[in-house]
């Protein structure tokens, strides 16, 4: 199958282009490389460019004759959203709904969606199911709720098949150690920890008064190899033109920030300290997926869940960096 990965030189997307290769479809990376990086997109035919260039983005599906479109292009920090929601309503909802619109003109029939689990805001109970009420609680969120609505629309009014997945934490490396993340401004736990471990520098705790074991957040970390073949099932899963399915993608199991540092302690061998400090805004207390319908109706499970091989796969990946 041909296809447009939007953001495929970014963390995820990195990875899911990685895996879809390998799958043997053949894939164009659309980034304007804003977030994501030249070097994850080597070996990947690349068109840089803005979603919101029209010319530029209508060409790339029609020249590339692409049949589907996996989507990841997206800002993705809750912090920043509650601080500038204009630029996520712009980024995450008006530029994806001009791809929608060309992917229509140009005959792309399936799209399937990197959604967030950030669409459920604060849960009522855990693990949380696709039909669990959506409330998010940050811009962000709220965002990507708005593109899912948008999708399933626009599928059923022009027969096109649609996946949204809602994605836990992406957490972990490539098997290989090729691929991890590397971003520019890091928020995410595991790799701020794993450099904490490295330099000798303090990692934060945002929040120690969650109502949750320990005081601190809990979430769901999935591999982002495990991700990657989600993805892959998605789009190979059968669904009739105009159909749109939500899929939940989680290990089930949730882990607290004490005990993502404990695991990078055992790991790594080495001590990492910890400044306690507040909550950041719009942050749930508790997140963990139920990830049955991917299980029954994709036939999709974690094979890597557990938490000291995504951490292991994680410090692998931050080695090598360092060494490079």
């Amino acid at each position: 199958m041909n296809l447009l990965v939007t953001g495929g030189a970014g963390y995820v997307g990195g990875a899911v282009a990685r895996w879809l290769r390998a799958a043997g479809h053949q894939i164009t990376i659309l980034d304007d490389l804003s977030t994501g990086h030249r070097h994850v997109a080597a070996g990947f035919d690349l068109v840089e460019c803005d979603l919101a260039d029209r010319p530029a983005v209508g060409a790339a599906l029609r020249g590339g004759r692409i049949e589907a479109i996996v989507h990841f292009a997206a800002l993705a920090l809750v912090g920043a959203s509650v601080e500038a929601p204009e630029e996520y309503y712009d980024n995450n909802v008006a530029r994806p709904l001009v791809l929608l619109d060309l992917a229509r003109r140009a005959g792309v029939k399936r799209f399937v969606f990197s959604s967030s689990a950030a669409v459920y805001g604060e849960p009522e109970g855990t693990p949380i199911e696709e039909d669990h009420p959506t409330r998010p609680t940050n811009p962000y969120g709220e965002t990507k709720l708005a593109f899912e609505r948008a999708l399933r629309w626009h599928a059923a009014a022009h027969r096109m098949a649609a996946v949204s997945l809602r994605y836990f934490n992406a957490a972990g490396a490539t098997d290989d150690g090729g691929h991890g993340e590397e971003h520019d401004e890091e928020t995410h736990l595991i790799p701020n920890v794993l450099a904490a471990a490295r330099s000798g520098r303090e990692v934060a705790i945002h929040g120690t008064d969650y109502p949750t074991p320990d005081g601190t957040a809990v979430r769901d970390y999935v591999h982002i190899e495990d991700l990657a073949e989600a993805h892959r099932l998605a789009l190979e899963h059968p669904l009739d033109p105009g159909a749109a399915e939500v899929f939940n993608l989680g290990s089930g199991r949730g882990a607290s920030v004490r005990e993502v540092i404990e695991t990078a302690r055992r790991v790594t061998g080495r001590p990492i300290a910890v400044r306690e400090g507040p909550r950041r805004p719009g942050d749930p207390a508790r997140l963990v997926a139920s990830h049955d319908r991917a299980a029954r109706v994709l036939g999709w499970r974690p094979r890597r869940g557990d938490l000291a091989s995504i951490v292991a796969s994680a410090w692998g990946f931050e080695q090598g960096r360092t060494r490079a």
